[in-house]
């Protein structure tokens, strides 16, 4: 007993000098605190599964094994201050954690708390996600993250082609950061928030009336709205009696909508008129057992705590998980060697001043250690899968998105970090192969506001009255595209009608004022009048505006209504015949192999010809001129020799043919260049103008001058401005020795307009940039989509080819019309017909001299007794001199040879006979 009572005084004295106090290994009560307030829809749903958690951790003797858990719950009632009370007093009481706070202000006021004393926070509502950040190193986020379901909402404005949102929030903590993670999130997918409408808190019903009522005249339709049980259902009401959830309209809500429905519905039908059509989020819980079970059970619990009939929604399963994360992490405390104690807080301790005792606050000494564990927690609970990543978010965060219809709702998809939109479960997909294709997302069809399920086009034009302020260049040439009248002040031409009739296809009204831009002395630059759009200063832009990559980093264009690149224009002059102007069709090449067939063919026929036609025979000179006239002669088809034999007629057919073709060629060419106008410029192109010194010109606020000096290098000092077809056209004529261009680059619609009345010029190479002209709007209007369609349909109508027809006629002399090019004939063009001839002599010579040979080996061999004697030549010189003079002789002559030696053989045999008998 005596020993009992020192030690109880040696507690005493520890305790009032400030040493450590009530340490222990494994206490038998670990006190827990938990504020949230208990009238909201997340309050009497967590009250719930807090105390359902603490019995059955308590109840659970596998789990702190001996020590019992104590959570003693406060009510913050909504208020910030109190709820940082309420928190100052769990500090005094040697509390170990806290469950909760709910509310984001409150959390971020008790983290700077919790840092100084080392007490871990453990909130399952507050999803704020700047307390992520590492100014709260003693804050853990139990549920998911508001980072994630502003990424979930803008792939679903992705997903449906939209660009711009409303987003409606109230203007505190939750609010504020809620919206900013979501315009970060929208950045990523190049759309945007383009109105903010803070809801302040304590807003009247007049206050968000006339704020809903500033939303309906903005150009957006697709309206987000972040709020919380109190304000939510109020703006879902005043914008249905607005007329505002009517077709054409898209809402799409935070999960406070979803955990208003799960945990008060049915609501009632006036109420759930209101809503029709909103789409809304739900924290996604994995389907289990044990989740089932907590469900079946959830009627007797709120039937135990007699504080009236609700249903369970997501919040209260991630406060019942949020009390086993703490349970379990206390026992790893406990096992790793940890203790309870606590110390007095010495900067605490040396305040003076005041009443507020804040020296009864203590530091955990074991926080840290507790709050490592909780970290690393990893177990299955009523949500899911219960282990935090690198950024202490809960790992798999998912989300069901719902559409609210008629008394309830359905969900129509899902959304993870994971797989993104699907149809199918998130826990479905995590244990297959991630699908990033394009395409892959999917949701149900939806029934939107209005009861339609055609999909919002996402916006609408203003109806607040106010004109589109489009700036159109006034130009001071070329006003065919488009001008200003100098006494009406109206503004016409090409482009003007084009744009005029490509908004009269709109399904809507689209009110504008036109409004020149420029001085009227010369052209204005196009550069800065789609700077002005970009600034702001103007709506859109109208005009002969081309299409460039700087232009459309600042700015959006349209489909082209009009293609115009950049050609150059120079002078040409006209080729003058002369006298050997007949020699031009041809190549020299050409004239070359066309003479060298004649003389193959002429000796082909005349050897095929001369053993069986007596006009190929005569004495060598003679049959040399025979082949020479032969063959020229078929070039007028005037030879006077017959063929006789099969493989000459067919030679001479093929040649013949050869002939046709090769004469009508020559003859149209030759027309051709006697006849057409020839023209040539000294400037081949743009590479022959970037190497030469000369000047060249370009049209006064043409994109064409930063683009030869960035794009193709040319020095500034070679370039001239010329601001009229007059000026072009005095350039040009003085060429660059006296003053003038060599060329000009300017765009083909001005290119064309100009040679239209200006035939000593002409278009030279080719185009060397594919562009076009376009109407420029700021970057992701939506106007400029649907003008692009509505320019499409004018091009597939012919309306568009109408317009271009009444404002410019055809040219008179278009380079393209008027500069033929009458290129020389080459070998490459009749190579196929000189093989066909080539290969024909070549076979009929070749069965020739098959059959003559053939022919010459049946003869009979001569007699001569004294040839191998007396004869000097050799055996292979005197056969090849046989065979040749056998090929020269006609075919009488060599058939009567033959006849005669076989008669005077036997006759040569019997005198042989008679003188050897002698």
């Amino acid at each position: 007993m005596m020993l009992a009572l020192l030690l109880l005084f040696f507690c005493l004295i520890s305790s009032t000098s400030g040493a450590t106090r009530n340490a222990s290994s494994r206490p038998a009560v670990v006190h827990v605190g938990a504020i949230f307030t208990f009238d909201s829809t997340i309050g009497r749903v967590a009250k719930v599964a807090i105390d359902a958690a603490e019995d059955d951790v308590n109840s659970d003797p596998s789990v702190l094994r001996g020590t019992r858990l104590q959570i003693i719950m406060r009510d913050t009632n909504c208020s910030g201050f109190l709820g940082m009370m309420e928190a100052l007093q769990f500090m005094e009481t040697d509390t170990v954690a806290i469950v909760g706070p709910q509310c984001t202000a409150i959390a971020h006021v008790i983290s700077h708390v919790s840092n100084e004393l080392h007490v871990p926070l453990l909130s399952f509502s507050a999803t704020d996600p700047t307390l992520n950040a590492l100014e709260y190193p003693y804050f853990v986020r139990t549920t998911q993250s508001d980072l994630f379901q502003m990424a979930a909402i803008a792939e679903i404005v992705d997903y449906y082609q939209w660009n711009q949102v409303i987003a409606v929030y109230v203007d505190d903590d939750h609010g504020r950061n809620g919206v900013a993670a979501l315009g970060d999130k929208l950045a990523e997918r190049r759309c945007k928030i383009s109105y903010k409408a803070q809801v302040s808190p304590g807003a009247t019903r007049s206050d968000v009336t006339d704020l809903l009522v500033k939303v309906a005249l903005m150009e957006s339709r697709v309206i987000v709205v972040h709020s919380n049980q109190e304000y939510g259902p109020m703006i879902l009401s005043i914008a249905h009696y607005l007329e505002m959830m009517t077709n054409g309209y898209v809402w799409i809500t935070t999960d406070w909508l979803s955990s208003l429905l799960d945990s008060r519905g049915p609501l009632a039908s006036s109420t759930m008129e209101t809503m029709q059509g909103v789409l809304t989020l739900r924290q996604h819980t994995a389907d289990s057992k044990k989740k089932r079970d907590f469900i079946s059970r959830w009627s007797n619990l709120t039937r135990k705590e007699n504080i009236g009939d609700f249903r369970l929604n997501s919040y209260g399963l991630y406060a019942y998980d949020t009390v086993w994360m703490l349970a379990k992490a206390l026992d790893a405390f406990f096992d790793d060697g940890g203790i309870i104690s606590f110390s007095n807080d010495k900067s605490l301790h040396d305040a003076q001043g005041g009443t507020l005792h804040l020296e009864a606050m203590s530091i955990f000494d074991g926080g840290q250690l507790l709050l490592d564990k909780v970290r690393k927690s990893n177990f299955s609970g009523l949500t899911g899968l219960l282990r935090f990543d690198s950024d202490a978010n809960l790992v798999h965060p998912a989300f069901d998105i719902i559409n609210v219809i008629g008394t309830g709702s359905r969900t129509v998809g899902f959304w993870s970090n994971y797989s993104g939109l699907s149809i199918v479960s998130p826990d479905i997909l995590y244990s297959k192969p991630l699908n990033v294709s394009i395409g892959s997302d999917q949701l149900y069809s939806v029934i939107w506001p209005g009861e339609t399920t055609t999909k919002p086009r996402g916006w609408v034009f203003p109806n607040n009255g106010k004109e589109l302020k489009i700036g159109v260049p006034d130009r001071v040439s070329y006003k065919e595209f488009v001008s200003k009248s100098p006494t009406t002040g109206t503004v016409k031409g090409y482009c003007i009608d084009v744009f005029t009739a490509a908004v009269n296809l709109l399904p809507y009204a689209v009110p504008f004022k036109l409004i020149p831009f420029g001085n009227g002395h010369a052209n204005p630059s196009y550069t800065e009048l789609t700077n002005t759009v970009a600034t702001g200063a103007f709506d859109a832009a109208v005009g002969d505006i081309a299409i460039v990559t700087n232009r459309t980093k600042i700015v959006d264009f349209t489909q082209p209504y009009i293609e115009s690149g950049l050609v150059i224009v120079a002078p040409i002059r006209k080729h003058k015949s002369n006298a050997w102007a007949f020699l031009q069709p041809f190549t020299v090449e050409m004239w070359c192999v066309t003479g060298l067939f004649f003389l193959v063919v002429g000796a082909a026929v005349w050897i095929l010809e001369h053993r069986i036609n007596d006009e190929f025979r005569g004495p060598p000179r003679q049959q040399i001129v025979t082949v020479f006239w032969f063959s020229f002669s078929t070039l007028f088809f005037a030879h006077r020799e017959n063929t006789v034999s099969t493989l000459g007629r067919v030679v001479l057919i093929i040649w013949l043919f050869v002939v046709l073709i090769i004469q009508s060629s020559y003859t149209a060419s030759l027309t051709s260049i006697l006849t057409v106008q020839q023209l040539s410029s000294p400037v081949k192109g743009i590479d022959s103008l970037i190497a030469s010194d000369e000047l060249i010109g370009f049209q006064v606020g043409s994109f064409a001058e930063n683009y030869m000096v960035e794009e193709l290098s040319i020095p500034r000092s070679r370039l001239k401005a010329l601001g009229s077809p007059e000026e072009y056209a005095e350039a040009l004529e003085l060429g660059p020795k006296n003053g003038g261009v060599a060329a000009i680059v300017d765009e083909r619609a001005y290119v064309e307009l100009f040679l239209s009345t200006n035939c000593k010029f002409a278009i030279v190479g080719s185009e060397f940039t594919k562009s076009g002209w376009g109407f420029v709007f700021p970057r992701d209007s939506p106007l400029a989509v649907d003008m692009s369609t509505a320019i499409l349909t004018l091009s597939e109508n012919g309306d568009l080819q109408r317009i271009h027809d009444k404002w410019f006629t055809r040219a008179a002399c278009i380079s393209e019309t008027d500069e033929i090019d009458s290129e020389r004939l080459h070998l490459t063009s009749f190579w196929g017909l000189f093989l066909i001839c080539g290969m024909s002599c070549f076979l009929a010579l070749l069965i020739y001299f098959i059959i003559m040979i053939r022919q010459f080996v049946q003869l009979p061999p001569p007699d001569d007794p004294d040839h191998s004697s007396n004869q000097q030549t050799p055996q292979s010189g005197r056969r090849l001199q046989k065979f040749l003079s056998f090929v020269d002789d006609r075919v009488e002559d060599a058939k009567n040879r033959s006849k005669r030696g076989q008669m005077e053989k036997p006759t040569n045999n019997v005198n042989a006979d008679i003188e050897s008998y002698d």
